[in-house]
């Protein structure tokens, strides 16, 4: 049964500092989730041997790659660690059969038996019928399944995925992204995908790590960072406003001034969470039932598919959705005054 990935990894390159421990069950899917700049990359380049630690460990199971307390580092070679990396990196003079051979190969694997593990990966990621072409003749989306064989075939217990999915279109990873969630429920070891897209890890991820400046500022289920967002990158990414405050039963001091009512009862520092499609914009002040209103004035606007968002200086400062034609009815332009109102059952409070 394969074991599970334990890593405490501080690296130092430059002027930038990566402090992250991740740990992964076998089975499991872990998404490290963040900006570009955040230390991503850094971290799966570590896992991979690629980048040595300053200070730290990681093993799988009981397998040792690295610890500097006991001056052990395992090369990136010896680590038998499948990796797809964000361009792929097939070799341009070798077929896909031969690409997806290539580790079978290297760890002396007869040809036979190498090129027929092969074929069946290649049969299994439906690109049988491109096993003699070259990674010239394939499509991002075709030369992205080949990258994946050539990773899997060699039965890793630790697989990293970096990026896997950005170099696609946006009609073809949608379609390699749903063939990619259903290879990762087969594999059987642990695997850490480096992503910027909050879709891809969604939907590939059974845990996701927040990575920013370096550091792991959120963790947990898909549902749970979407739901309660801790920072205001993942807010964003998610779609909520966030304001955090002093929470007392159902009200809360903000920080960057004025109150709020929510449905939850906190006591102490906390977070406040709600959808930008909960916030009612009103040229005056409306009479309705909302616990929470307030006055601003619009900053700016932005077409958002069907709906056009509308930020909006407080105290506190928030984004509203709202109609093109409620666009044109409250006249908002930048600058104009506006009355703002969120009702407190549209809104999440949770210790901060």
């Amino acid at each position: 049964m394969t074991a599970g990935l334990t890593a405490r990894m501080r690296v130092r390159r430059g002027g930038f500092d990566l402090d992250l421990d991740v740990a992964v069950a076998p089975h499991q899917v872990v998404a490290l989730l963040g900006p570009n700049g955040a230390g991503k990359s850094t971290a799966l380049q570590a896992l991979a041997g690629l980048v040595p630690l300053t200070d730290g460990a990681v093993a799988v199971g009981d397998r040792r790659f690295e610890d500097t307390a006991g001056r052990l580092r395992v090369p990136a070679e010896r680590r038998g660690v499948g990796m797809v990396f964000q361009d792929y990196l097939l070799f341009p003079h070798l077929t896909a059969r031969d690409n997806v051979a290539f580790g079978l190969r290297a760890r002396g694997v007869a040809r036979r038996t190498a090129h027929a593990k092969a074929d069946a990966w290649l049969e299994r990621v439906g690109l049988i019928a491109y096993a003699r072409s070259r990674p010239g003749a394939l499509s991002g989306g075709q030369a992205q399944r080949v990258a994946l064989a050539r990773a899997l075939v060699v039965e890793p217990d630790l697989l990293l995925l970096d990026e896997p999915l950005a170099a696609l279109d946006a009609g073809t990873r949608i379609e390699v992204r749903a063939e990619l969630r259903h290879h990762l429920a087969d594999f059987a070891g642990c695997t850490v995908l480096v992503t910027h897209d909050p879709l891809d890890a969604m939907v590939l991820a059974d845990r996701i790590v927040v990575v920013e400046h370096g550091r792991a500022v959120q963790s947990g289920a898909p549902s749970e960072v979407a739901r309660s967002p801790r920072t205001d990158y993942v807010a964003r990414l998610v779609g909520l406003n966030l304001l955090r405050g002093k929470a007392k039963g159902h009200g809360v001091a903000l920080e960057c001034g004025g109150s709020f009512v929510t449905r939850d009862t906190v006591d102490g520092s906390a977070f406040v969470a709600f959808s930008p499609t909960a916030v009612a914009l009103h040229r005056s002040r409306p009479d309705g039932s909302a616990r929470n209103v307030w006055h601003g004035r619009v900053v700016g606007l932005e077409q958002h598919a069907d709906t056009v968002r509308v930020q909006v200086d407080g105290p506190p400062p928030v984004l509203a959705d709202v109609t093109t034609a409620a666009v044109a009815e409250l006249d908002l332009t930048p600058g104009a005054p506006v009355w703002v109102a969120v009702k407190a059952t549209e809104v999440s409070c949770y210790p901060a």
